[in-house]
Order: structure tokens, then sequence, then C-alpha cells
């Protein structure tokens, strides 16, 4: 492989995983550093619609993850009575009218399987980094236990706190948007003992707030829960999370249907979030630094395509890249953002709305995308 073709990845995450094996796949010599000292299985629950799933055809591992995720026939929206606002088909509907399933899988177990189709060898983890220095023809990567790389072009998949991002646009913290979530793992054996019908993704509402639920596997054992509430304050600091309680859950969500009281009474590990956003980039990339997904356009959860958007954004950029060579990185990464910031942008803006599919809605520009359908859109066209 020439010398023109060395790529960094900055993040070994959903998005920079993605981005990973695409790249990998049409030939290019791909490096990934990841601050973590190891794998782990991190997170919980995730959503993966037939938008996503049809990029993991490509890469070869739709159908394991078929196989380990549950799979909802509906997205319900209830009302906190337990009336229902609205019954979004998935199913075997989602396979006709979109091409692929709909699942619902523990986002760690998702990671090793992406992270399984990496060429050996090619993700270094404890790779913290600590400063980038662009020269006429490469770029040097620094990192915090003294060891250096380079690289013809870097991507910045390290999260809303990306360093690539900082050395574009200057140190800039994320907004505190006046919101957190709750998560919590339940066992399922737990809730036999109650007459209500678990169903397998359900989100509730009330005016102001919502808790999003729905099993993790395809054994149905493990269910869980994420919220949206409003809170003035973020106690936390500069803690990414920060332990709830139960007794914090029931005052949130009192009033609420008996079903949502019991998955309360049996989480007993219960954390809270800070959901942070920043305002729209003025650029996705600046001489050879790209960046993609939470670097890039980060989102509130509440239309579960956050991580989607990375994934669509790592396996974009390859095309692109493919499409035009890296020592042409200019083109590409112009590419990239005219056939990506319009779908980024609307689904982070619906997704900070909050009102994805709380009303009987048709959800096909969303699902029903299809990342190597069409002709990239020329840039100019951006």
């Amino acid at each position: 492989m020439p010398a023109t073709q060395r790529i960094a990845i900055i993040g070994a995450g959903l998005g920079g995983a993605a981005a990973a094996t695409s790249l990998q796949q049409a030939g290019f010599e791909v490096n990934v550093y990841e601050q973590a000292p190891a794998f782990s299985r991190l997170g919980a629950g995730i959503h993966m619609g037939p938008n996503v799933m049809k990029i993991f055809r490509r890469m070869g591992i739709e159908q394991p993850l078929e196989a380990m995720g549950s799979h909802p026939e509906f997205w319900f929206s209830r009302d906190a009575s337990g009336e229902y606002l609205s019954r979004i088909p998935l199913g075997d509907f989602a396979r006709k009218e979109y091409d692929a399933a709909y699942i619902t899988v523990h986002r760690g177990d998702l990671h090793a399987l992406q992270m399984s189709t990496l060429k050996p060898g090619s993700v270094h983890f404890a790779k913290h980094l600590s400063s980038i220095e662009e020269t006429g023809n490469e770029v040097r990567l620094a990192f915090a236990d003294g060891s250096h790389a380079l690289a013809d072009i870097v991507i910045g998949a390290d999260g809303i706190n990306s360093r690539v991002r900082e050395h574009l646009l200057g140190v800039e913290a994320p907004t505190y948007s006046g919101w957190v979530g709750h998560r919590a793992l339940i066992k399922a054996r737990d809730l036999a003992k109650y007459d209500f019908n678990f169903e397998d993704c359900v989100k509730w509402w009330s005016g102001d707030r919502h808790l999003m639920v729905y099993y993790t596997t395809g054994k149905r054992d493990e269910y869980y829960f994420v919220s949206g509430v409003p809170q003035a304050e973020w106690e936390g600091g500069n803690a990414s999370f920060i332990p709830s309680t139960q007794a914090e859950m029931f005052d949130t969500f009192k009033g609420y249907h008996p079903s949502v009281q019991a998955l309360i009474e049996n989480a007993d590990d219960i954390t809270k979030w800070p959901l942070l956003n920043r305002q729209p980039l003025p650029v996705w990339s600046k001489g050879r630094l790209v960046l993609l997904g939470d670097a890039c356009h980060p989102m509130k959860p509440h239309m579960a395509q956050g991580a989607a958007m990375a994934i669509e954004d790592g396996a974009m950029l390859a095309r692109c890249l493919q499409e035009t060579g890296v020592s042409d990185y200019g083109t590409a990464f112009r590419l990239y953002e005219s056939n990506r910031k319009e779908r980024a942008s609307r689904v982070q803006a619906v997704s900070n709305a909050n009102t994805w599919l709380r009303t009987q809605e048709d959800p096909a520009w969303v699902f029903g995308y299809d990342l190597y359908a069409h002709p990239l859109k020329s840039e100019s066209a951006a």
C-alpha cells in the first residue's frame, strides 16, 4: 500500500469502527487509536434501524447482529395513563418496506461485533491524543503515553469532547441542554410476577418527559429503560454520569402507568446522564482532518438515531474516499459533507425537538434510506 493511503481514526466507538471497517474493506491502510485501555461491554441498549442494517449487510455482520438482537413488531408510543398515541409497524413490515430489519440490542454486544471485523493489530488502545501537528504532506499525532503516529489524513470519531474538533475549531465545552437521561437494565425474569404486557419497544410520554423501554437481547432476558427529563441544572460537575435512585425515578414519573412503576421497582442500578449539545459546526473538515458522529453533529438521544448517524457518516466517508483516493482528500471531504450534512442536520433537529414517532407518522425518510442507492451528490450541490 502506498504511503499516500495511511488513515488514522481517533476513537473506536460505533462510528469510528464503522469507518474503519468500510475503509479497510476498500483496501486502505487504517489504524484506529482509542483512549480506553481495553475493549469492554459499555453502555446499555441501542436501536439499529433498517438504514443502518443495510450498511452492516455490506460489512458482513447483518445476520449475526439480527441473531443477537430483539425484533420489535412495533414502536409503540403511549401516554402516562397507558393510552396509545401511535403504533409504528416494524418487524416484517420493515423488512418488506425498508429492505432490512429493525432491532434493539445491547450497545456493547453490537460494538464487539463491529470490532471483530477490523484487521488484527489495527486498533491501538490506551492512546489518549495529546496533540496534532499538520505538516506539508502528513499529520503527526502525539499521545499521552509518549508514542507518536503519522498519517495522511485523520478522522475525528472521538465524541462530543473531540480533541480533533478542538484542533480544528478551538477549545469550547459543550453546553448542557437542560435535560438528563436516566438509564437502567432490568432482568426480565424479575418482571414475570406482574400482570402487565411489557412490550418489546415502547415510549411512554407526558407533557415534558418520557421513558423509552425495550429488550436488548434476542432471548428477551434483559429489559432497558432510558428517560428524557428536564432538569434546570446538572449537579454532577464534569462527571459523565452520576448515580440515581428509585426514589428519584418514582418522583420523576409519578402518576405514570403501573407497568412503569414496576420497571422502577426492579431497577437497582440507575444512573443519570447530562444531555449535552453543540451548535452546528461551521466546517466538518479542514486540511487533512475530518469529523464524524458526535464530534461533528451531537444530538439528544430522543430519536434513537445518534449512533446510526455516526455509522452512516463512517460509511459515507469511506465511499467518498474510495471515489477520490486519499491523495485527493480535499475533494473527498467536500463530497462527504455534501452528502451527509442535510440528512444529519435534519435528524439532529427532529431528535432535539423530541417529537419522533409520538404520533402516527411515516418514518420512511429515516428507515428507508439506503446510503449506497444513489449517486454521490456533487460537492457544489451542498
